[in-house]
This record gives C-alpha cells, structure tokens and sequence, in this order.
C-alpha cells in the first residue's frame, strides 16, 4: 500500500494546486462534449454526401484557420492574459456549438452551414491551442510543469475514451442534434472553472513587447534549435499522412471492415484507452531526447501498418488500443522537447508553430488520403500513413543532431490536440 501510495502520489501531484484543480475538472466536461461533436459532425457529414473527399475537406475546414492564422495566434497568446483569453475564445466555441445544434434539428440540414461552422471552429482553434497549453505551465510550479502537462494529456485521452461512445449512442437514439446541443452546454464547466481561478497565483510568462516581425522572430528561433526543429519536421510529415483519424478510421471501419457507425464509435474509443494508457504510463517518465522522438514514430508507423492489415473487426479492434498507445508515446516524446525547450517568452509562438505543422497540415492530407480512400479503399490510406510515419523516424535517427551531446529535457505529455486532431475548439 505504502508503494502504491507513492506511485500516485508522484503521479497525480499537481493535484495539490487549486488553480489546476479547477482547470482539470472544467477541461474534463469540456473535452467530453468536445469528442461528441467532432465524432457526430464527421458521421453526418458521411451520412448526407458518402463521401471520403466531404469527409477530408470537413477536417480541412475544422483545421484550416490554425494553418494560416496559427502563428499570429501563438503571438497573441504571448502577449495575452492567456486566461482572459481562453474566456472570450471559450465563449465564442460555444456560440458556435449550440448553432450547429440547430442546423442539426432541421430535417435536412445544408452542407455549406455545416463547413461554415467547422470553418468558425477552427479560428477557435487557432487562438485556443497556444493559450490553453502556455496557460497549463503558468498554473504549477517549476518542478510540477512535466507532471501537470501529463495529466492534462490523460485527460484529453480519456475524453476520447467517453466521447466517441457517448456520440454514438446519441447519434443512434436521439440524433445529431442532441449530440451538439450537449457540447455546446459543457462548455459552461469550463468558462466557470476559469472564472474561479485564482489569478494572483498563475506564474505568467513576461508578455512580448509590440514590434515588427515577431512571427518571423519565432520561426527563425525554433529553426536554429535541432532539438526543436527536427521534431516539428517529423510532426509536420506525421500530421499531413498520418493523423488523419477523423477521416480514414469512420471509412474504414464502415466500407473496409463492413461495420456501422457503432463500429467507428467503438473503434475510436478503444484507439483513445489505448492513448489513456499510454498517457498515464509516461506521465512518470523523466527524459527525451529527438531519438526517443523518432523511435516513438517508428513504433507509430509500425502499429498504423497492422491496423491497415486487419483482416476482420474483432482484429482491428485490438490493434486500435496499440495505436492509440504507439500515437499517444510519439506525441509525448515530442511536445516534451518543444514544451520545455522553449524560452518562456518564445513559448507561445513556438506551440502555435508546432500546432501548424501538426493540425495544419490537416487541411492538405486530410483531403488527399479521403481521395486514397475512396478511390482504393482507407486501408491504403493507413498504409500511405504507416510509411510516412516511419520514414520520418528514420530521418531523425539520421540526423547530426543525434551524434552531439544533449541536456535531457523533462517529459510532459500533451493531448494529440485533436487525434487529436482533435481538435475542435478545445483542442490538439
């Protein structure tokens, strides 16, 4: 007992911090609402069109706006009350969500509003995404960022594990539009949660000061880092092939495998276990280096490769829970290295560049493997995926920057805002 009581208390420590505390039990509901709509939105834009393509360029809608917008959104986030932020951006999520609701109610609802709202989210994303994850690091002590960062990626997971399944079961007794009216009222634990924080005890980073070329400024400083820079590469090859689950698995699971909605439902939840598992497995692990980000890949890629040979649903099923667990060791090992390897007034650009790379470049493989999809089947798409994956692990194995002597970095793990790609607005 003593030793288990040593584990979790290692494991859960930041815990102790009341403003975490807060922001872990708003996020909890929140992510949950999060993962039901981005499930219900991709099957019903699948079940008014049939098409792979609709599916890819709805991935492209929701992400679209971080790729062009992301690295002035990390600028803002910098020299913002992250908190304050997060609010507004909040509240307009849910204005978003709760008119998708009722889009959803009418008996025929038109396609184009529906891109029009994933279009709306996705500028929600672009400002969230820097400003939620900067915000996690103010919150803790120096010594409690790695283990904080950690649990916020558990949860994020676990959302996933609730969420799809939750979907599910709305989208097959109620309907959609009951699934996003849900969403959009999660949004209220979050808003109150934030409210009640206690702002003199935030450690907020020194706010940029106002000049020309910031943007350019934060590029040019992650370019000259390899410890940042060959991970944002292999994350930019990784997220444009790979990370596409929001569009290959719903085909997969009902044109490959013969399943129904249920079967994508049950399938993304038993991914996201997967994802848990490994979250809560690493949240005690205490350094990386760009190898362990490439070897992680390489087991990323290895994983997608099973999946896109499994014969039958019970196969993909128990390869699902492997993948979630190879994706979510490939997320962690490289948000660690960006995470902590940033100068603290460089944070938020840098998070904002590493979300463009990852969930930007949805918009451009997102499409492209919904084409693969439909024109050969989403297995090739997995494959397409698994051969990029692990060729971009291969590029960081090779690299110079391996064969220098390195710090070890801490290891907080981060949500995949999104399979992450997930991510709706409260994302990946």
């Amino acid at each position: 007992m003593t030793g288990l009581r040593q584990v979790t208390s290692g494991t859960f420590r930041s815990f102790h911090v009341r403003n975490f505390r807060l922001f872990f039990a708003g996020q909890t509901v929140s992510q949950v609402g999060n993962w039901l709509t981005r499930i219900a939105q991709t099957l019903l834009v699948l079940r008014l069109t049939g098409s792979g393509v609709a599916v890819g360029l709805l991935a492209a809608a929701h992400f679209g706006p971080l790729l062009v917008f992301g690295a002035y959104a990390g600028l803002v986030a910098d020299r913002s009350d992250k908190r304050r932020l997060l609010l507004v951006v909040q509240s307009l999520a849910m204005a978003q969500s709760l008119c998708l609701a009722a889009l959803a109610f009418m008996d025929r609802p038109p396609l184009a509003a529906i891109y029009a709202l994933a279009l709306a989210g996705g500028f929600a994303v672009a400002f969230d995404n820097p400003a939620r994850r900067s915000l996690v690091v103010e919150m803790v002590p120096d010594d409690h960022i790695a283990n904080a960062v950690s649990l916020n990626s558990a949860l994020m997971t676990g959302a996933r594990v609730v969420g799809p399944a939750l979907a599910g079961l709305l989208v097959t007794t109620v309907g959609f539009g009951w699934a996003f009216l849900v969403d959009g009222l999660s949004y209220v634990a979050v808003l109150v949660c934030l409210y009640k924080m206690d702002t003199s005890a935030l450690r907020p980073a020194p706010e940029a000061a106002r000049g020309r070329g910031q943007v350019r400024a934060g590029l040019r400083y992650a370019r000259g880092i390899p410890e940042l820079w060959i991970p944002l590469v292999i994350m930019a090859v990784i997220g444009t092939l790979a990370f596409n689950f929001q569009t290959v698995l719903p085909l997969f699971a009902i044109r490959d495998l013969g399943g129904g909605e249920g079967t994508f439902t049950l399938l993304m939840s038993l991914l996201s276990l997967g994802s848990l598992l490994g979250a809560l497995a690493t949240a005690r692990r205490e350094t990386v280096r760009v190898r362990t980000v490439s070897l992680s890949a390489i087991a990323f890629g290895a994983a997608l490769g099973l999946l896109s040979l499994a014969p039958n649903t019970a196969a993909a099923l128990m390869v699902g829970v492997l993948v979630g667990l190879a994706s979510i060791s490939f997320m962690t090992a490289s948000t660690a290295i960006v995470q902590m390897r940033a100068d603290p007034a460089m944070r938020g650009r840098v998070l904002a560049l590493q979300a463009i790379v990852f969930l930007g470049s949805t918009p451009i493989g997102g499409p492209v493997v919904g084409a693969i999809a439909d024109g050969f089947g989403a297995r090739y798409s997995l494959a397409l995926g698994a051969l990029a994956t692990i060729a971009a692990g291969l590029y960081g194995l090779a690299s110079p920057q391996l064969r220098e002597p390195a710090a070890p970095a801490p290891v907080p793990t981060e949500e995949p805002s999104l399979l992450d790609p997930t991510i709706t607005p409260r994302a990946s």
